[in-house]
């Protein structure tokens, strides 16, 4: 008995190494959520439609941060293997890498918000619920759209940046440029939102120059550090005499990286269609749904953060030889991540009444936000589950099978079910939105057999 539970539970060094790389990220993650959630809050206040507005905006501008996030995947799990196997030349070619994806995917963002923008947030905005709100929803978030639209630049090359310096085991930084983000954005959501220190009150454009403003304050914090600890980060030496990457990287970069860039942008426009199906019951829906999100983000940081986790330790081990440990670790990572998310869930279950009340918006959307809360609580652990077996199988570079797993089960699946059920049954939207997220109990069973047979574990940098 004990034996077997050793296999799921590490001893003290174990937890301290995991938090070690973990917990910077949570802290990070958690404070911009939590502000995230103070400028949802914020927004709230001024009322229903500007909430929703930038809620609808906010969907949008995710499906571009997956396509960043899956863009530079595809080369971080070569930069977690180089540097595994202490390949600093290695690093450098999937950096410039990252760099030329993340310009492509960022001018084809800008030409699309700018072109498409008012047709996109329409497609979130029914006639027959409430033409008047909906206007103004939509006026609302094209404002916020259009100077938001000024962030994507600073906000790619702080993922460049950060997503490499967390692969080579710099997971403090980031975390540190995250906080000053924060605190910029907070400090000006304040006084921009509501008009205080003489400035006029601005509402929606008010949080979109703050969210601006302190994703340039990031990015100018993250891009000096590291330039400047040349000796810390040696990769960084010489990085830009050359923006050329050798033929045979991009093609391995390509191999894998293509799966998971395609992944990340079917499964965040998967998430963005099933919004749009719930939609259809009105903006009352819309709106609940951005304040449930955006309370279970906070929650959600410690599973998202141990999905990193897995990327990180369990790819510098493969990328050093050791299989049998790089196992060990990762199952035990996995038990960790669902765990924690099951106190987590308890917690966030019996706190849900008391979220909605902050906000300035109708009975009828606080009451339909604790039901989401709920639903959103009883997952976490699916989700953690779900979110590490995603990443271990992504460490190995199988990239492929984690793009079926992930967008194909995601298009299938979740979203004509949603479609279904939203346009075709009287159900109401708190059961469709259960049903929605329950059907991922058979993506669990998938990746519990994938992970156990071990298909991830293998060095796909052994030649380089």
């Amino acid at each position: 008995m004990r034996a077997n539970m050793r296999k799921w539970i590490g001893d003290r060094d174990f937890y301290k190494m995991v938090m070690i790389v973990a917990i910077p990220i949570m802290v990070q993650n958690g404070i911009t959520n939590f502000v995230s959630l103070l400028d949802n809050i914020m927004v709230g206040q001024v009322g229903t439609e500007q909430m929703s507005g930038v809620a609808i905006v906010n969907q949008l501008i995710f499906v571009f941060n997956l396509c960043i996030f899956g863009g530079l995947s595809g080369a971080g799990i070569f930069t977690a293997q180089f540097y595994g196997q202490g390949n600093q030349e290695g690093i450098r070619s999937t950096i410039r890498a990252k760099i030329w994806m993340a310009i492509v995917i960022t001018i084809l963002a800008e030409l699309i918000f700018w072109n498409f923008g008012d047709r996109l947030i329409s497609l979130y905005l029914h006639e027959n619920n409430d033409p008047a709100g909906n206007a103004a929803a939509l006026q609302h978030g094209m404002a916020y759209l259009r100077i938001m639209m000024i962030g994507l630049l600073p906000f790619m090359f702080v993922q460049v940046y950060s997503s490499t310096l967390r692969e080579t085991g710099e997971t403090i930084l980031p975390m540190k440029g995250g906080i000053l983000a924060v605190a910029v954005n907070m400090m000006l959501n304040y006084v921009l939102i509501f008009g205080k220190l003489g400035l006029p009150a601005l509402g929606v454009r008010g949080a979109a120059i703050a969210t601006v403003t302190s994703r340039f304050a990031e990015c100018f914090f993250v891009l000096t550090w590291t330039h400047r600890h040349k000796e810390k980060n040696s990769y960084i030496e010489g990085l830009y005499r050359s923006m050329k990457v050798p033929a045979k990287l991009v093609g391995q970069i390509v191999k894998k990286g293509m799966p998971l860039l395609v992944n990340e942008t079917l499964w965040s426009a998967g998430m963005a269609i099933l919004l749009q199906c719930y939609s259809v019951r009105g903006l009352s829906v819309v709106a609940a749904l951005n304040i449930s999100n955006t309370i279970a983000n906070v929650f959600n940081v410690a599973f998202l953060a141990l999905g990193n986790a897995v990327a990180i330790i369990v790819g510098q081990l493969l990328g050093a030889g050791k299989m049998k440990e790089a196992r060990e670790t990762d199952t035990k990572l996995i038990a960790f991540s669902v765990a924690i998310c099951f106190g987590l869930g308890v917690l966030l279950a019996l706190t849900a009444p008391l979220f909605p009340r902050i906000y300035n918006t109708s009975d009828e959307v606080k009451a339909l936000a604790v039901c989401f809360i709920w639903v959103a609580a009883f997952c976490m652990p699916q989700n953690a589950f779900m979110n590490t077996a995603y990443f271990t199988l992504r460490s190995g570079g199988k990239t492929v099978v984690t793009f079926f797993f992930d967008s194909v089960y995601m298009c299938c699946v979740n979203v004509p079910l949603a479609f279904v059920l939203s346009r075709y049954t009287g159900l109401h939207i708190v059961l469709v939105y259960f049903l929605c997220q329950m059907v991922d109990l058979v993506k669990c069973a998938i990746g519990f057999v994938l992970v156990k047979k071990g298909v991830w574990i293998q060095n796909i940098v052994v030649n380089e």
